[in-house]
Order: structure tokens, then C-alpha cells, then sequence
């Protein structure tokens, strides 16, 4: 049988680092702020990301858009020379 050992990062509560330790109240309330405000950051990092992501696509439809009415627009010119 075989265990596996595992590593306790930087990020781990400290109540997790040491299985002997009792949290006390305060403790806890401390270490459940320090988590909400490492959520909140990263709730922020990934609606930036998103809005990043969708100023890109609106950005991209208008060109394409935009491409399609003056390819529009030098057809009908050519249509018009031709007749």
C-alpha cells in the first residue's frame, strides 16, 4: 500500500497546517476574511478577463460588419457600371 504525502501551500488556513491545533472563534473568523477577500480578487481577475474577452468579439463583429457593407456597397457600384 502505498500513501501519498502532501505538500501544504502557502494558501492552506493555518488551522489545516496542524492537525493538533484548535482553532478559536476569532481564528476562524480571521481566516474566513482572509478566503473572501482571496475570492473577491479572484472574481475580479476573471470578470476582466470575460470583459476583456467580450470587447474583443464586439470588436470583431463590427469589422466583419463593416466588411460585409463595403463589399456590399462595391458590388452594387459594379453592378451599376455594367448595366
Amino acid at each position: 500500500m502505498t500513501t501519498a504525502v502532501v505538500m501544504l501551500d502557502e494558501g492552506t488556513p493555518p488551522m489545516a497546517q496542524n492537525a493538533t491545533h484548535r482553532a478559536g472563534p476569532a481564528e476562524l473568523e480571521a481566516d474566513i476574511a482572509r478566503q473572501r477577500e482571496q475570492l473577491a480578487a479572484t472574481v475580479n481577475e476573471l470578470t476582466g478577463q470575460v470583459q476583456a474577452r467580450a470587447r474583443a468579439t464586439a470588436k470583431q463583429a463590427a469589422i466583419a460588419a463593416g466588411v460585409a457593407v463595403v463589399a456590399l456597397a462595391v458590388f452594387v457600384v459594379v453592378r451599376r457600371r455594367k448595366s
